[in-house]
């Protein structure tokens, strides 16, 4: 098929017509290399005057609202609107991204500006706060945040003559705001009586803390600092759009059409009317303003710049038109010339020269224009509008040829017939009317099958057929001129169509997705010579498709830049170039069309760099077209690492079920046990779906993860070291420059990667906030500073970090598909490679963002799906293993040629000083020259190799090979079995550490009175491992089916083993061979016991709510359990034999006889008093405590007691490990947790002498040894942890004043509007109550002084009613009596050498001089000050921080300030 790979052909943005005038301001300058610089739709342009050339910047997804540009002149920064919008800062050079500031805005970016130096820049969003936000542009890195203002702000500018002022004009307000630390604070501008409040337009800062801003009414005003001064009135006659401040003064434009120039001072200088000049018109106004020498850059509302040299002001030049504001629907082609016409609601159609870029005619109509055609000859041309008319004009004069109004409805189609006889007419109300073209247009005909509103036309080449698309997406014929409807198909057949602008028909059916019933696309058009097909849609998306394109999610090429829905796009006469205008941007967009011949001589266009890449190779459905991929790959991209619940989930559902706790927390509750248990060794490797996780560390340790645990592992001692930092799956290890650190991360709701130090095993640095559900890779710069990581999230996060400051530097969408590698260029620190599920990306920083380009295949091979890559031996080169066996080999992004290296997948690859090694899933390790031209040597993994003191044995042959490490004279190998090996250069191989493969592992049994346990597993093995000082595999046998329970007999010679069919058999402890088997069952085997003593009887439970009783001598059946209502979980034999005990999935606790089996009654007091064989029951009295408080989100899946019946261990679904005293009465017992595997813990036991714990972990495939540490000697370790699931008063409880502190909320007195709450009556209300004295009628004044009260501070004057009352200017606070001590700490220091006092009350800091009892105030803050501290550092003398209760959510603001409190 055709469609099955996009055209090789291309399109390269030629020019756009237009200019954003509308809605916005401020946003067209002269770069330094005296080019123009400004947006339209999505695009940065670059116009150079001189040349008549445009470059553009393609970096943004949505329509550009705001630009700023350096101090130096070279480098912009624009702003768009999105739901995610983001700041690109570009080179005006080359229009390359130098940085991009995300992740802070909403909505859109309103404003930008530059300071001074052009170190920081300012932007304001166009959210509800429309918030202030500065940022360190070059690091991406965002320094302070304020809420602007509650109404629009329309411009913000840096003061360039004072260091960290800004002055921001909006909506009735101006502000002035201090950037002091990384805190914002504004100050309102005040108008007093000098001029009106009013909306603030635009403004400009000078010398002297004077700002001049222009006003909505045409006045400028003058503040100094943040009052205004003066206003001068009537510098315009309407509202000031911009103001340009440069060397020699000030240059504004307003809606008058006017521009004023001022000088230093703001004296006029000169006037310039635009509506005045040859090329005005009534209605100019004026947006944007550039002074620059002797020339002015002028953008109107209407999308004309015009240039102005000062000397000639009134001919000012224009540079560039496009429509007004306004849809654009309109376009149609010269049938012979290189030109374009376009219509709009602007009520305007213009005809463009494709050839010299340049408007060449324009005519006003009355009514706004929906579509437009131009006969074959070119004379004619026929525009429909919206009011239902159709007008026809002549080319060459733009004059009126005929009007016709049939219709009441808009016309959205016409199209002349290829003989020219005929005028077809499409309106909304589902007709299509037909015009005699010769018969001055007399209707003719009229099609009316359709039941929607028509969309697209075309013609037959003979012009006797119509075809139709309405908006239901119905495609009709019509025989013309009449219009009868066609249906026979076979008369249809054979017909050829003039054009195909029809977006449905068998020929375009792979334009639209695959499942999808959406008619997003608006317009296409059919090249027949160049067989390609261009679409436009909702989107702002151009695409090019083979033509014909028959199946649906035909792959494509797509093209960015229009910001909103593309209505129209059409090939030139010629087919050199393709037309697209823009819905909502109005732009007309002109590419030039390359075809696949050319396209060698192109290359170094190809790789077009933006965000959202636009040279993409793609389909909607892109896994329809895919080879197969290899299964093991199929396997691991299902894996998605979703979890219901999260570790990180607990402490919110413990909330949730508090009330349970209240009840149960009145009884008393056991303590935790005395034992406790540390990890000792760990059976497995993750190897099954991650690759390159293993590493040689400095001193030659080898270091690799399993379930949440990072392992090292001394191959000589053969000893295993953990880091048990994390609490979940890690899915990813990588390992420093210098060996000594490793950096894992691990499966989350929100996931941390873990740094830390391989021989302390302590945590370095520890990363969140930026990843979700997991992350799959990560990988150190080549200087060790840098991380980068890779989430599992939709669209696969890519983060880089400062890792030891913890603090993210960029961060990027990878790919909608998932990322398996990532890697850091070793030679340049700021670009990486990421590889994938047909992915290959090559990326480099750019401040806050990361910047990505496609690898370019070219015909060399088609987009793989990469698993392994690796840098090479210079910047440039890169190399990366296929899942199909090739190793590519790649140029900068450009792939240089394939290699095949393996049969299968690549899966592992390691660069070395002079050459590579690679592995793959054949099982071989290969090594490479420094080129890939010579193989120099192979190992074949097999088990002929193994040498001969190898412990453990291999379990096939040929395994794949998913990581590779070399180091210290051997090869390190990791296989998707979970087997470590070591390969020596020689060719023999030692088996250094297994576990069980892929599929989850239930069964466990320890042995009667070895060191010995067996595993079975749904990987259809059964297992022997050692427990004592080898920690080797003794023995393994491959089963027909995989199991889930085995038991040792008492004597340990014969071990059972319950498969998932069904059957179970008895093998020989030893050898492993079958000495019986039975196949009662249908569902899977649960459980299987032999009971205790001679183990005359086995006891099989099964997942059909059946136990069957065997004899073991005589090999029969002689009894079945029935009555339990769901399936068997657990059984237990009392001592004599004669009992069992069963657990359901019902959660019932259930007691048989055997061994006939029948079912008993036990009252639950008399259990405990049965003396039970062994105890791995989950239910009933004596283990009530074992079930947490969100025992309905997760289940105890296991539990085993130890033989002195003292302590009880659990597993359960949270991957916890707990030890409780036994019996454990009570709800919600204390316990002591491990954390270690990851997901479900499926069992647990001791060994026979109690002296370890051995435990599986379901889907983690581990088996984990823990020693049991007795409370006599062992030493305390901080992984003992000692919790319940509740703190209950009975622990301890608190002392009454640290209750009353610990309840007390500050929320509710932040958030209530009243930041004091008021009792009584105001003063001047009450009723005044003679006082004492006047009672008694004492003269005032005359009293002894014998009061007891302290005197009277000389400053409270008696109110002297003889004095003339002034009214009050200010009030200044002299005194404060109070100090916060009642729910506050440590807020009381000494200052200069006990001198001062500091300390605080209410929202008041307070320096107390000792001596004179005089206090100067801190009064920064808004509300009640909750702590103080004061810097100790010599360095820092007298500087005090205070934090605040604030009103957003009661989080602290601190404040630093010196203690001279100026």
């Amino acid at each position: 098929m055709a469609a099955r790979s996009a055209p090789s052909c291309h399109l390269r943005l030629e020019w756009v017509y237009g200019y954003r005038g509308h809605q916005c301001r401020n946003n067209l300058y002269y770069t330094a290399a005296k080019e123009i610089v400004y947006f339209v739709a999505g695009v940065g342009v670059v116009y150079s005057p001189r040349e008549h050339r445009q470059k553009f910047y393609r970096g943004h997804s949505d329509d550009i609202i705001s630009l700023a540009l350096h101090p130096e002149r070279v480098l912009v920064a624009t702003g768009q609107v999105g739901k995610e919008p983001y700041i690109c800062i570009w080179d005006s050079y080359t229009v390359q991204t130098v940085s991009v500031l995300k992740d802070v805005h909403t909505h859109g970016i309103a404003c930008l500006a530059f300071d001074l130096d052009g170190q920081r820049l300012v932007s304001v969003g166009l959210d509800s706060k429309n918030a202030v936000c500065v940022w360190d542009w070059k690091r991406g890195k965002m320094l302070s945040m304020a809420p602007g203002h509650t109404d629009r702000i329309f411009d913000i500018s840096w003061d360039l003559y004072q260091p960290n002022k800004l002055v921001s004009c909006g909506v009735k307000h101006i502000k002035f705001w201090n950037l002091c630390g990384n805190a914002l604070t504004p100050k309102r501008g005040v108008f007093g009586k000098t001029g009106d409040l009013q909306t603030i337009l635009c403004l400009a800062c000078a010398r002297d803390e004077l700002t001049y801003s222009g006003a909505l009414n045409g006045d400028i005003y003058v503040w100094k600092g943040i009052n205004l001064t003066r206003t001068i009135q009537g510098a315009h006659a309407a509202g000031i759009f911009s103001m340009n401040a440069c060397e020699e003064g000030f240059a504004t434009g307003g809606r008058d059409g006017c521009i004023r120039l001022w000088d230093l001072t703001f004296k006029p200088i000169t006037v310039i009317d635009l509506r005045e000049t040859d090329q005005g018109y009534k209605g100019l106004s004026v947006r944007s303003v550039c002074w620059r020498g002797d020339h002015i850059l002028v953008g109107t509302q209407d999308s004309e710049i015009f240039e102005i040299v000062v000397q000639e002001r009134n001919k000012p030049f224009l540079i560039m038109q496009g429509h007004c504001e306004g849809e654009l629907w309109a376009l149609a082609v010269h049938p012979t010339k290189p030109l374009a016409v376009t219509g709009s609601d602007d009520r305007s159609v213009r005809i463009w020269s494709l050839v010299d870029h340049a408007l060449i005619a324009r005519c006003n109509m009355e009514e706004p224009i929906r579509c437009a055609a131009v006969n074959a000859d070119g004379i004619h041309l026929a525009l429909g509008m919206k009011d239902g008319s159709f007008t026809v004009l002549r080319v060459r004069d733009m004059t009126e040829v005929v009007h016709i109004k049939d219709r009441k409805e808009a016309i959205h189609e016409l199209k002349y017939s290829p003989d020219g006889t005929y005028l077809a007419v499409g309106c909304n109300d589902s007709s299509v009317d037909i015009y005699g073209v010769a018969q001055r247009y007399k209707k003719v005909g009229e099609c009316l099958g359709s039941l929607s509103f028509i969309t697209h036309l075309d013609w037959s080449s003979d012009s006797r057929y119509l075809q139709t698309n309405d908006g239901n997406g119905k495609r009709l014929f019509y025989r013309m001129p009449g219009g009868k409807e066609v249906t026979s198909t076979e008369e249809i057949k054979g017909v050829h169509w003039a054009s195909w602008t029809c977006v449905s028909g068998l020929e375009v059916n792979g334009i639209w997705p695959k499942y999808s019933d959406i008619n997003d696309v608006n317009s296409v058009d059919g090249n027949y010579i160049g067989q390609v097909l261009v679409t436009a849609d909702d989107y702002g998306i151009i695409k090019l498709f083979r033509y014909p394109c028959l199946r649906k999610g035909a792959k494509f090429r797509k093209y960015i830049g229009h910001s909103a829905h593309v209505t129209n796009v059409r090939w030139s006469h010629d087919y050199q170039w393709v037309i697209s205008i823009g819905g909502a941007d109005h732009s007309v967009f002109q590419w030039k069309f390359i075809p696949e011949r050319k396209l060698k001589d192109a290359l170094h266009i190809a790789p077009q760099e933006s965000l959202a890449d636009s040279n993409s190779d793609e389909s909607d459905s892109d896994l329809s077209d895919v080879p197969e991929l290899d299964s093991e790959i199929e396997q691991e991209t299902q894996l998605t690492y979703r979890r219901q619940v999260y570790k990180e989930d607990l402490p919110q559902l413990k909330e949730q079920c508090k009330e349970k706790q209240k009840s149960a927390t009145s009884k008393r509750r056991e303590r935790a046990p005395g034992n406790s248990i540390r990890l000792h060794f760990v059976h497995g490797y993750r190897g099954y779906d991650c690759r390159s996780n293993l590493f040689y560390t400095q001193i030659g340790e080898i270091v690799y993860h399993v379930a949440a645990v990072g392992v090292i592992y001394n191959r000589q001692q053969n000893t295993q070291r953990f880091y048990l930092g994390h609490d979940d799956d890690i899915l990813c290890l990588t390992i420093h420059p210098l060996k000594d650190y490793v950096a894992t991360g691990q499966v989350g709701r929100d996931p941390s990667i873990h740094i830390w130090d391989t021989e302390t095993i302590k945590p370095l640095s520890i990363l969140k906030g930026h990843h979700q559900f997991g992350v799959s890779a990560v990988d150190f710069s080549a200087d060790g500073k840098r991380l980068v990581s890779v989430g599992i999230d939709d669209s696969h996060t890519i983060v880089l970090w400062d890792w030891k400051k913890g603090e993210k530097l960029s961060i990027a969408r990878g790919s909608k598909d998932k990322i398996f590698v990532v890697k850091m260029n070793p030679y340049v620190p700021d670009k990486l490679i990421t590889a994938g599920i047909k992915h290959m990306k090559f990326w480099r920083k750019a401040g806050g963002g990361l910047i990505g380009r496609k690898g370019y295949v070219g015909t060399l091979g088609k987009n793989d799906t990469m698993m392994c890559a690796v840098y090479g031996w210079t910047e440039e080169m890169a190399f990366s293993g296929t899942s199909t066996g090739d190793v590519c080999i790649w140029r900068d992004i450009f792939l240089v040629k394939t290699v095949k290296a393996h049969d299968g997948p690549v899966f592992s690859m390691h660069a070395l000083e002079k050459g590579f090694v690679t592995g793959g899933k054949d099982g071989i390790v290969a090594l490479w020259d420094d080129s890939f031209e010579r193989c120099l040597k192979t190992y074949a993994i097999k088990r002929a190799a193994l040498a001969p003191g190898s412990k453990g044995l291999l379990l096939e042959d040929n395994p794949s090979i998913r990581a590779i490490s070399l180091g210290h004279g051997h090869i390190l190998v990791g296989t998707k079995n979970g087997e470590i090996l070591e390969v020596d250069k020689s060719g023999p191989i030692t088996l250094l550490v297994q576990g069980h493969m892929e599929g989850e592992v239930w069964g466990l049994a320890t042995h009667p009175y070895l060191p010995i346990c067996a595993t079975v597993s749904d990987d259809k093995t059964l297992r022997i491992w050692d427990l004592s000082p080898s920690h080797c595999m003794l023995a393994v046998r491959k089963l027909k089916k995989g199991g889930r329970c085995c038991c040792f007999s008492p004597d340990g010679k014969a071990l059972a083993v319950g498969l998932n069919d069904g059957s179970f058999l008895m093998a020989n402890a030893d050898t492993l061979e079958d000495l019986v088997s039975f196949h009662h069952r249908k569902d899977m085997i649960s459980d299987i016991r032999f009971s205790p003593g001679s183990g005359k009887y086995l006891a099989v439970a099964s997942h059909d709510s059946f136990i069957d009783i065997y004899n073991v001598m005589s090999s029969k059946r002689v009894g079945i359990c029935k009555g339990a209502t769901s399936y068997i979980t657990h059984i237990d034999w009392d001592i004599r034999g004669k009992l069992l005990q069963v657990n359901t999935g019902a959660k019932e606790q259930l007691f048989f006889e055997a061994p006939r089996g029948k079912k008993q009654t036990i009252p639950s007091m008399e259990v405990e008093k049965i003396a039970w064989a062994s105890w791995t029951s989950v239910l009933g009295l004596c283990c009530e405590g074992i079930w947490p408080v969100i025992g309905e989100v997760t289940d105890v899946t296991a539990s085993c007691l130890t033989s002195d019946k003292m302590v009880l261990a659990t597993g359960d679904d949270l991957g916890f490990v707990k030890l409780f005293r036994y019996p454990t009465k009570g709800k919600f017992g204390k316990f002591k947790r491990y954390v270690a595997h990851s997901a479900h813990v499926t069992n647990v036991r001791w060994t026979y002498d109690d002296s370890m714990l051995v435990t599986l972990g379901g889907t983690d495939m581990s088996l984990m040894v823990w020693t049991n540490e007795m409370e006599a000697y062992r030493e305390k370790r901080p992984c003992d942890s000692e919790e319940s699931d509740i703190d209950s008063e009975e622990d301890g409880g608190y002392d009454s004043d640290v209750t009353r502190e610990n309840d007390i909320s500050y929320t509710i007195r932040a958030l209530s509007t009243n930041i004091r709450p008021m009792f009584g009556i105001k003063p001047h209300l009450q009723q005044k109550e003679p006082s004492v004295d006047e009672r008694q009628g004492v003269v005032r004044g005359s009293r002894p002084p014998v009061s007891r009260a302290p005197p009277q501070p000389e400053k409270l004057q008696t109110n002297n009613v003889g004095k003339k009352k002034r009214p009050i200017e200010d009030l200044v606070l002299e005194l404060v009596f109070g100090y916060r001590g009642r729910d506050c700490r440590n807020n009381v220091h000494y200052l200069n050498d006990g001198d001062d006092i500091i300390y605080h009350t209410a929202s008041i800091g307070i320096l107390h001089n000792v001596a004179t009892g005089s206090q100067s105030f801190y009064q920064e803050h808004n509300d009640d000050i909750l702590c103080l501290t004061v810097n100790q550092h010599p360095k820092f003398i007298n500087i005090v921080a205070t934090g605040q209760v604030i009103q957003q959510t009661c989080q602290l603001q601190l404040l630093l300030f010196t203690s001279g409190m100026q």
